[in-house]
């Protein structure tokens, strides 16, 4: 089969490998989409220690059951799927409690790291246990569906925060997963939400994803500050704080806008550290929850894509071929202006 492999760091080549040969529990999925995640394209040259060469790339696909293992009896050929990125064990203390996503024995399709390596979906074929699949309704389309873990990635941290319906919300940082928190929240029922970004057609796309009031975050100026236009409108500070950036500065932000006793709840992670100004959350008992990826959020996702709740066509920026992927990883590696998503096609023989 064709696959895109990670030859070194910033080397991507298409290359002819053996198919994936099949334990008894697993299925062969013919992808059909597969998305690049941001996560990749860090891994692509090696920033983030988790892509280490050679490894096909890839967690965020869609496509065609074409084969089954010997003891598979829930799914057979022909049936449309997807999968959990993560590869948890089901049978460590966090899984049986449902905390897939913090498995002592988590593997990440896509992903090589020292701990181990396990090739993912930019390919024709994957193997996928069959207890991490999910089925798909045949009204959502491979290149949504390939969507779904973002989606996810989203409604995990909705939930994480124990928002309630009325509540107020904001959200830092208007890339891809902040507005989908956005239509995440617009579905939860929040009575306001603010979102802020610097780049101002992100706080627009935003904004007609359900986001009340897009705060446009000026840089190298003065300009709006997100915290003053939350307190302007909410005296006493706002019931949630998404973090969806992972900066300092941001987190600073989030501090700053939320109300006494409110939550922040923290996705972004690009820096390690940041400053904490320990004394305003401890005085003003404030709760700060961490989200990582998701833990059974895959049915709902599926659900609101189907229904169209949420929205992931505007995120969609191009669809090409696997053999074009070398191409396509570049493009976003030099961030080329409102390239938000690109989807992989292989085409299986």
């Amino acid at each position: 089969m064709k696959a895109l492999m990670l030859s070194e760091y910033r080397q991507l080549d298409l290359v002819d490998v053996p198919l994936p040969e099949l334990a008894s529990d697993e299925i062969l999925l013919r992808v059909e989409a597969c998305g690049i995640c941001g996560s990749d394209v860090h891994g692509y040259d090696g920033s983030s220690g988790r892509r280490i060469p050679p490894v096909i790339m890839g967690h965020e696909a869609a496509g065609v059951i074409a084969e089954v293992g010997a003891d598979v009896t829930e799914w057979k050929k022909g049936d449309r799927a997807t999968f959990d990125s993560t590869l948890y064990c089901g049978g460590c203390s966090y899984c049986l409690r449902g905390d897939v996503n913090l498995c002592d024995n988590r593997q990440v399709f896509g992903v090589s790291c020292k701990d181990y390596r396990r090739n993912g979906a930019f390919a024709e074929y994957v193997a996928v246990p069959a207890r991490v699949l999910y089925r798909l309704p045949s009204e959502l389309p491979f290149t949504e569906a390939a969507m779904i873990e973002a989606v996810s990635v989203a409604l995990h941290a909705v939930s994480v925060s124990k928002f309630k319906a009325g509540e107020t919300a904001l959200v830092l940082g208007a890339g891809m997963i902040g507005t989908l928190i956005v239509q995440a929240l617009r579905v939860a029922g929040a009575s306001h939400i603010f979102v802020a970004d610097p780049d101002e057609s992100r706080v627009q796309a935003a904004g007609r994803s359900g986001a009340h009031t897009p705060i446009h975050l000026r840089q190298n100026e003065k300009g709006t500050d997100a915290a003053q236009v939350i307190l302007h409108s909410y005296p006493g500070g706002i019931d949630h704080v998404f973090e969806a950036v992972g900066f300092g500065a941001t987190v600073k932000t989030a501090i700053e806008a939320v109300r006494k006793g409110g939550t922040i709840t923290l996705v972004g992670n690009i820096d390690a550290q940041v400053e904490l100004p320990l004394q305003s959350v401890v005085t003003r008992q404030i709760r700060l929850q961490g989200s990582a990826a998701s833990a059974g959020e895959y049915p709902r996702a599926i659900e609101l894509l189907a229904s169209k709740q949420i929205d992931v066509s505007p995120f969609i920026s191009a669809v090409q071929p696997l053999s074009d992927g070398a191409t396509a990883f570049d493009r976003l590696y030099r961030r080329e202006p409102n390239l938000i998503k690109i989807i992989l096609r292989p085409t299986a023989v």
